[in-house]
């Protein structure tokens, strides 16, 4: 299919859009949830029981997001979003399922970050959500409430409802073209926006490492190093 040169475009990235950049896939062989234990680290009920172990593993990663750069990947959709937009040729949403920040480094002026932003803290106290880069203990207090013990990572743990969806799924209803990025088609409901986006009829094209779980859904499928598959399937536009 040739690039459209008008239309509503949504875009869902995953973890492989940001492994080029050092930052670690959750699901792959030898990822994250491979190496640590998510019912211990990634739900509500494992900061209750132990905050100081969720604390210290959102710490490191945090870290290592502040170390990553953005990647060619990150670059060409923030160039596709400013075409779309400053040319006004339809609607364009960027949904990632990534904590990182590398889109917004990367140029994208607006993502819709789908299970939060490890930058971010929020109370579970007073609800107060705040941009925060530092090392976060149980011992930190709110920086609105002033009380400690209720700062938690801005992210959406396993259990928990991901953000945004209403937006979302606006967006798939009336889109022409979905494109996924970097996902492995695991984890729902993200794995299943692409039968959404069908559904109404969109063009879907997979730009991928390697074959998802929902790969034949999908018009279009391509598979490398996101570096290089996302500037050229882009450098169509």
């Amino acid at each position: 299919m040739a690039a459209p040169e008008r239309g509503n475009i949504v875009i869902l990235t995953g973890a492989g859009i940001s492994a080029e950049s050092g930052l670690g896939t959750f699901r792959d062989k030898g990822g994250i949830w491979e190496k640590f234990d998510w019912q211990k680290l990634a739900t509500p009920e494992a900061f209750a029981a132990d905050p100081h172990s969720v604390h210290a593993f959102y710490n490191a990663r945090r870290d290592n997001l502040l170390a990553a750069e953005p990647n060619d990947a990150h670059r060409a959709l923030a160039a596709l979003e400013m075409l779309w937009r400053g040319e006004e040729r339809g609607d364009y949403l960027l949904v990632t399922q990534n904590i990182d920040d590398l889109h917004a480094r990367g140029g994208s002026m607006e993502v819709l970050h789908m299970h939060g932003e490890l930058l971010k803290s929020r109370c579970n106290f007073c609800g107060h959500l705040f941009e925060h880069e530092h090392a976060v203990s149980a011992r930190t207090p709110c920086p609105a409430c002033n009380k400690a013990g209720g700062l938690r990572p801005h992210v959406v743990w396993f259990g928990e409802m991901p953000l945004g969806l209403d937006t979302i799924y606006e967006a798939l209803g009336g889109c022409d073209l979905f494109i996924a990025i970097g996902t492995s088609g695991t984890v729902y409901p993200a794995a299943g926006f692409v039968a959404e986006a069908k559904a109404a009829g969109a063009w879907t094209v997979e730009l991928s490492l390697e074959p998802g779980e929902v790969s034949t859904l999908f018009d279009e499928r391509h598979y490398g190093p996101a570096t290089k598959l996302v500037p050229d399937w882009l450098g169509r536009f």
